[in-house]
């Protein structure tokens, strides 16, 4: 019989998919809607074909993620209260091996369950959806490899984390969820000063701008800006997919500032020059640290929490385990933090929109806000993003401004485009 904290969990994950369909209800409807005219704002960027191309790419999507959401709720509640993690739990302690090697197979197993469960639909989405709009570049060999490496490092970095974060939880006493967190935070950090460096270029090529003028004029901003790095860097993105964009990562000497090559086809020099004042934003507005730390309050209250509630058998029993274990502790909360999370989206995207319109502030103090807004407009059309998205999947899922309210800050719109970019998505 179904304990209150299991029906509790069911409630969550139902109430979570209820309202994630319905927001992709509206999202569908809201594009819907206005597929057929482009916005005021834009009729002069976008032609009707191809507003038209980015409404029906993202109601695609959106279809698609809707599949996404209920195959996995349907697999949280089959691997918690259905049995699943208690029957692989049961199957590896067949074998007779000690803690925490079994809980490393267990875990292990059930992540390769769900691996292959999700597989069809990330083949779909690149090689039917993505394709289908002109947007896909990768190839099936190209898609093994990346997959091969991708499972080569989850093992290898991902399974050495996980073996230490049982056995601290196994032996590091009452208080193992500090030591976890500090692990976490170490690894979280060496992460991202490692990742551009040594671990990004293992995808993708990575290299420096070879346009020697566009150069100068980049050397010249981040100087302006007082920002030092590694260097611009471009990668090359096109063999995957005709989608452009650009980033900073890395951290200290690490630091790098990344251009997609599809990104450098599509702009000018004056529109990359304001792209890039836009992500030296994020960085001298401490945007990254802020998250980081942010990150890490967040993290160590959770784990707190978690690890509260994993000395308490009835943390197992409600979530259909029946034996409690570390390794079984932390499946359940991967199984659990997602749903509880989602809740917390509209926060995380609203702090993360303020950020952006702080570096697109940053920008026009250093480069041209016309020229910010020029580059905006060229990335919406050739990526396909729409213009008028629904306000509630807005405030859920979007971590960028949507594209009528950020250009219409950018231009300083008049009142009558003022009301146009307000009206323009429900």
């Amino acid at each position: 019989m179904m304990t209150t904290g299991g029906i509790a969990f069911v409630a969550a994950v139902v109430v979570s998919v209820g309202v994630q369909l319905w927001l992709a209800h509206r999202q569908v409807a809201a594009v819907e809607a206005h597929r057929g005219g482009v916005p005021t704002p834009f009729s002069t960027s976008f032609s009707l074909e191809q507003h038209q191309k980015a409404a029906d790419y993202t109601i695609a999507g959106v279809r698609l993620n809707r599949i996404d959401t209920v195959l996995g709720a349907v697999v949280t509640l089959a691997l918690t209260l259905g049995g699943g993690i208690g029957a692989f739990d049961a199957l590896w302690r067949r074998t007779g091996w000690p803690e925490p090697w079994v809980g490393l197979a267990v875990i292990a197993t059930v992540a390769g369950a769900v691996f292959v469960v999700n597989l069809p639909l990330s083949l779909w989405r690149t090689f039917r959806l993505e394709a289908r709009f002109g947007f896909n570049r990768t190839t099936p060999v190209l898609y093994l490899a990346d997959l091969g490496k991708g499972l080569l490092l989850a093992v290898l970095l991902g399974g050495g984390l996980v073996l230490l974060t049982l056995t601290l939880m196994q032996h590091a006493g009452r208080w193992w969820w500090i030591w976890v967190w500090a692990v976490w935070l170490a690894v979280s950090l060496l992460m991202t000063w490692a990742w551009p460096a040594f671990i990004a270029p293992l995808f993708n090529r990575f290299s420096p701008l070879a346009d020697e003028a566009l150069a100068a004029r980049l050397e010249a901003l981040l100087r302006r800006c007082g920002f030092s790095s590694s260097g611009v860097f471009v990668v090359d993105g096109s063999r995957r997919s005709s989608h452009g964009n650009a980033y900073f990562t890395g951290m200290g000497r690490n630091k790098r500032i990344v251009f997609f090559d599809t990104l450098l086809q599509q702009l000018g020099a004056a529109e990359i020059e304001a792209v890039l004042a836009h992500e030296l934003g994020h960085f001298r507005l401490g945007h990254i640290r802020q998250r980081l730390l942010v990150s890490a309050l967040t993290t160590f209250v959770g784990l707190a929490v978690f690890g509260w509630a994993a000395a308490k058998p009835g943390f197992y029993t409600t979530l259909g385990a029946p034996l409690a274990s570390p390794h079984t502790a932390l499946l359940l909360l991967a199984m659990v933090a997602p749903v509880l999370l989602f809740f917390a989206n509209p926060l995380s995207a609203l702090w993360s929109r303020h950020h952006e319109f702080q570096a697109d502030r940053f920008a026009t103090a250093h480069a041209s806000a016309e020229e910010l807004a020029t580059a905006l407009v060229k990335l919406y059309r050739d990526n396909a993003s729409t213009l008028t998205p629904d306000r509630f999947y807005v405030s859920f899922y979007y971590s960028h401004p949507p594209a009528l309210e950020r250009i219409h800050r950018l231009r300083g719109s008049s009142g009558a485009d003022s009301a146009t970019t307000a009206g323009a998505y429900g």
